[in-house]
């Protein structure tokens, strides 16, 4: 069964499930979320920071790129409503050709959207970084957001999670207004935050670059995943 988030409202002693949405309050799904994840990335994780919008790719446009502790880029892809399976191709897709992007690209992404190169962004924004020791783009995590998930792809994403250790993760988010006027937006993870943050501190996951931009029907894009994953959880256990 899929996940989902429910709010209800207590109203004098009753219980009243709030169903409001986005659209039904007047904002506008995409740029709202947009706005609100540029202006305060902790709505998707506390060790991130958004060094791009909008980020060209062989394959097409990443909503958001950014950037952990580690070095690691985080490809993260919006969606306005349910988060459907081919989100996760289309991000696996943008991570092999992220995966290439050597410091001098990614730099130039920091520079556009934060007017800072990128060094000077993490020192201001990460405490006790040591950049001397900080491998940029190591690995690449993937992060899909939307407000309910397709049940096949919650299921994909744990197991890519469980079975292969591959940084990939879905945020879901609930809107909702009170009574008295006041907005809320709430979260939750499929894989939670403490898993996928030690996860990511041990053994790292390459997404390895592709010649070629991606195309790939789905069942082609599923046989080559898993010969890749199945390539590389051998060479975790060696």
């Amino acid at each position: 069964m899929s996940t989902e988030i429910k709010v209800w409202q207590i109203n004098n002693g009753k219980l009243e499930e709030n169903k409001t949405s986005l659209v039904e309050s007047g904002r506008k799904e995409a740029e709202d979320l947009e706005k609100w994840i540029v202006s305060d990335p902790n709505i998707i994780s506390q060790d991130i920071l958004i060094i791009g919008e909008q980020v060209q790719t062989r394959s097409g446009v990443i909503d958001f790129l950014g950037i952990d502790q580690l070095g690691n880029l985080l490809i993260i892809e919006l969606k306005r409503d349910r988060i459907p399976r081919v989100a996760l191709a289309q991000a696996i897709d943008y991570a092999s050709d992220v995966a290439s992007w050597e410091i001098e690209k990614i730099n130039e992404i920091c520079l556009k959207l934060r007017n800072q190169n990128l060094e000077d962004y993490l020192n201001e924004n990460f405490e006790n970084i040591d950049l001397e020791d900080l491998v940029i783009n190591k690995a690449q995590r993937i992060l899909l957001v939307g407000f309910s998930i397709e049940e096949s792809l919650q299921r994909m994403i744990e197991w890519l999670s469980n079975t292969y250790n591959v940084n990939v993760n879905a945020l879901l988010l609930k809107y909702f207004k009170t009574k008295s006027e006041d907005e809320m937006l709430v979260r939750t993870m499929i894989i939670p935050e403490e898993v996928e943050r030690e996860r990511i501190r041990g053994k790292q996951f390459k997404i390895l670059m592709s010649d070629e931009p991606g195309n790939y029907e789905d069942e082609e894009l599923k046989e080559l995943l898993i010969k890749h994953l199945t390539e590389n959880r051998k060479h975790l256990k060696d």
